[in-house]
């Protein structure tokens, strides 16, 4: 269904690499860095960077770069959002392959021609890898392990990795065939986060299939502090709701742990308050949470004590967070079970560059 690619190292199709950002002044460098070093040939890539209209000193940096390097473009996002900017890029790109990274990551050198190799098979519209999550100092390295771990993120499989390739609901920062964008249509611009998981149900409800490789690899920077992570993750469990309603079958057991953690915490509470023995239910909660909390610490730690004393709250932060996101997210838009729309302008140009 995606279109099958003959690739020989003189017919390589082109790719574009697609990048929505938004004040990522302390890892643009790095990130335009790594694609600007692929193994793949310059001629046949170029790069399309939607800019949210940072502040930051992005801007600049991007606009800079692209009066270096001829195959960079500067594209206004207004919209300020990674579906916005992501729409707005495709709008222009050209590439039989579309690569979409990340303001906040860096690819491995060869992840272009991996990608590109990966989808030879006609039946496989996108591929990624496991992401390898680092920090900077205790606190960002403590969330990057939570971010890792089965018991922070369930069994994400781009989070926590896999050993070999496998077919998976949705990969970060995907190649996609342009095929498939096509038949698939815009990003929903609705969804301030979960846009990608929205637009991986989508394709799979077509008859796609996603891959998950181990070579194709990168790293991406975690959150620097607890106070950003909660926001990241409130984040994702609120627009989880709206992924939900438009796709009920894309949701996974995982998803649904958090919320009912704070919903036993908050109704244990009010029983250990109001009822004789209402501590019993909160302890039936609590205590099996707070064994298995201090084991994955203790296993994420792997000897690094400066970072045990920070994994739990890391924990907490992370399932807390989503929960109550989720059922904010619950009561906010309890009016739109049956509102399954994608909200999107058309694909068609727009010629909005800008330099």
């Amino acid at each position: 269904m995606g279109g099958s690619i003959v690739i020989t190292p003189d017919t390589r199709p082109h790719v574009t690499v697609v990048m929505p950002i938004r004040n990522e002044g302390p890892f643009i460098a790095r990130s335009l860095q790594s694609i600007f070093s692929q193994d793949y040939p310059a001629d046949r890539m170029d790069i399309l960077i939607a800019d949210g209209m940072s502040t930051d000193g992005t801007r600049a940096f991007v606009a800079e770069m692209a009066a270096q390097h001829p195959n960079l473009r500067l594209v206004d996002n207004p919209g300020g959002i990674v579906s916005t900017g992501l729409n707005a890029v495709l709008t222009m790109a050209t590439g039989s392959i579309i690569v979409r990274v990340d303001g906040h990551c860096e690819i491995d050198r060869s992840y272009v021609s991996r990608c590109v190799a990966h989808l030879r098979d006609e039946q496989v519209a996108a591929v990624g890898g496991p992401l390898r999550t680092v920090g900077d100092g205790p606190v960002s390295e403590a969330i990057a392990t939570a971010m890792s771990s089965a018991f922070g993120v369930g069994d994400s499989r781009f989070r926590i990795g896999s050993e070999k390739p496998m077919l998976v609901d949705t990969v970060a920062f995907p190649a996609y065939l342009r095929t498939a964008i096509e038949q698939a249509g815009p990003f929903d611009e609705e969804l301030v986060r979960n846009q990608d998981d929205e637009y991986s149900y989508r394709l799979r409800a077509m008859g796609f299939s996603i891959l998950l490789a181990p070579d194709v690899q990168s790293v991406y920077y975690s959150r620097a502090s607890l106070k950003k992570l909660w926001s990241q993750y409130y984040q994702y469990g609120y627009w989880k709701v709206r992924v939900m309603q438009k796709h009920p079958r894309q949701m996974r057991l995982r998803q649904f742990v958090p919320p009912l953690f704070v919903a036993s915490l908050v109704i244990g509470a009010v029983a250990a308050l109001t009822l004789p023995y209402g501590g019993l239910l909160l302890g039936a909660v609590l205590i099996p949470y707070v064994v298995a909390n201090a084991v994955a610490s203790v296993r994420g730690a792997r000897g690094r004590w400066d970072l045990l004393p920070l994994l739990p709250i890391t924990f907490v932060i992370l399932h807390l967070s989503y929960g109550f996101g989720f059922l904010h997210g619950l009561l906010k838009f309890s009016r739109r079970w049956r509102d399954r729309g994608v909200r999107a302008r058309s694909m068609a140009p727009t010629g909005s560059e800008a330099c």
